[in-house]
């Protein structure tokens, strides 16, 4: 599938326009792909190829805390201290392509359920189309990884269960995302819920 800005930049304006989420592309630099995670969840680095994100936690951050709201949870011993490496790979895993298409969708909304899906007038192939679009950004070969734990058969996420797990990433209640990791870039897709 190729793939261009506009019509990117319209599945992810449509998709996640009545969620509270951050939605941020950054260049892969490093082998490690967590540290490129860390730079995007900064913003110290901008989107390669100039193409709108979304940022619903923009006002909350400040020059002394660039990773608001993605920080060390306060279950630990010292949250103020930024997340690091190590931290990502504690807190996320590898999920297979369907699972990454429906958590998508799934975070549209809070609550991480495919029942958010109810709001939009398309059809759920239309959306599963849009999400699909989103991924072709990242080209044929990238993996995609989660902090949701509620996980089928290894590496699939279960939405047909009662509720969704996380790992937290941030301060809010609940925070559910996805890394999308190419050779070239990463993308981070996060929703949030005060709950």
């Amino acid at each position: 599938m190729s793939i261009d800005q506009a019509s990117w930049e319209a599945a992810v304006q449509h998709l996640y326009e009545d969620g509270f989420a951050f939605i941020a592309t950054g260049p892969r630099e490093h082998e490690d792909w967590r540290a490129d995670v860390l730079a995007v969840m900064t913003r110290a680095v901008p989107d390669p190829r100039g193409w709108a994100g979304l940022d619903d936690t923009a006002n909350d951050r400040s020059p002394e805390h660039p990773a608001v709201p993605f920080c060390r949870p306060s279950f630990r011993d010292d949250p103020a201290r930024p997340l690091t490496p190590a931290d990502i790979g504690e807190r996320l895993h590898e999920i297979d392509r369907a699972s990454a298409e429906n958590l998508l969708l799934a975070l549209t909304d809070g609550g991480c359920r495919l029942r958010n899906l109810e709001r939009f007038t398309e059809s759920f192939e239309e959306l599963q189309d849009m999400a699909r679009t989103i991924l072709a950004r990242y080209g044929d070969a990238f993996t995609c990884h989660t902090n949701v734990s509620s996980v089928g058969h290894v590496g699939t996420l279960d939405f047909g269960g009662t509720s969704v797990g996380w790992t937290p990433m941030t301060y809010y209640g609940e925070d559910c995302g996805l890394v999308v990791v190419s050779e070239t870039e990463v993308g981070l897709f996060w929703a949030f819920d005060d709950i």
